[in-house]
């Protein structure tokens, strides 16, 4: 099964330089580009669905928020939060009205744990992932995520199938957190990334190592594409039924953690 990794950046501007997509097949990275935009992104998936051959696709945002927040808008289930992503997500990061934090006078207004869904909690750890109401300040994963969720209505809407929300078919979405894959590394040190990637030789082509050397972003992507690939006998094969996983998400990260 070829997997895809998307480095996703939800920056105003400057984006182009920092979302990369990386392509693996059986464990050896095929494709790393830098396709642009968001809307290259969606686009390029939209006539990877075309393709019959099978395909799992990982996303590095947040596919949901807390399940309190969403219980506190009568959201009945993730696509809910996709659909005010679309609606009101750009107000939301303007805003940056409690519980968003992060913009300059926008100290956390939380406890951390309240922050945190439950996926998000249990992979824990050094660098456990960051919540998704930071939309400012080193590190902040909500702005790449509002603007993240509204492309998942219309990859679904187009034939994806979006994990843990649906049953995984032959073409499936899933959340991804880079950092799992890549371990420890530094990765905005360049000499620390060529380090990590010297045990890679025989599944990099010159060009993609030397890509992955220069830019912290595409680091991310193949790493995570040739990871997923390697772990494709771990993709997901069914729907979800715990209802905190409908509501806030879930990242796969096999074997470590799971619904």
């Amino acid at each position: 099964m070829e997997c895809i990794a998307v480095d996703w950046s939800g920056a105003r501007t400057g984006a182009a330089a920092r979302i990369w997509v990386a392509r693996a097949l059986d464990g050896i990275l095929t494709d790393l580009v830098a396709p642009g935009s968001r809307d290259a992104v969606q686009a390029l998936l939209r006539t990877r669905r075309a393709d019959p051959a099978p395909c799992l696709v990982g996303l590095d945002f947040a596919f949901g928020l807390p399940g309190w927040y969403g219980a506190s808008r009568g959201w009945r289930d993730v696509r809910d939060t996709w659909r005010a992503a679309r609606d009101d997500g750009e107000s939301w990061l303007a805003d940056c009205t409690p519980p968003f934090w992060g913009r300059p006078g926008k100290g956390r207004p939380h406890p951390v744990a309240d922050g945190l869904r439950v996926t998000d909690a249990r992979l824990g750890g050094r660098h456990q992932p960051k919540s998704v109401f930071q939309i400012g300040g080193a590190g902040a994963v909500g702005t790449g995520s509002v603007r993240g969720m509204p492309m998942l209505l219309a990859l679904r809407a187009a034939g994806w199938s979006v994990w843990p929300l649906d049953v995984a078919g032959p073409h499936t979405l899933v959340e991804i957190y880079p950092r799992y894959f890549t371990g420890p590394v530094i990765k905005r040190s360049a000499p620390a990334r060529r380090d990590h990637l010297a045990h890679l030789e025989t599944v990099l082509a010159p060009a993609h190592r030397a890509a992955m050397e220069g830019s912290e972003d595409a680091f991310d992507a193949g790493l995570s594409a040739i990871a997923m690939s390697r772990l494709a006998a771990h993709a997901p094969s069914f729907a979800v039924g715990d209802p905190c996983a409908a509501q806030e998400g879930w990242i796969w990260a096999p074997p470590a953690s799971s619904p």
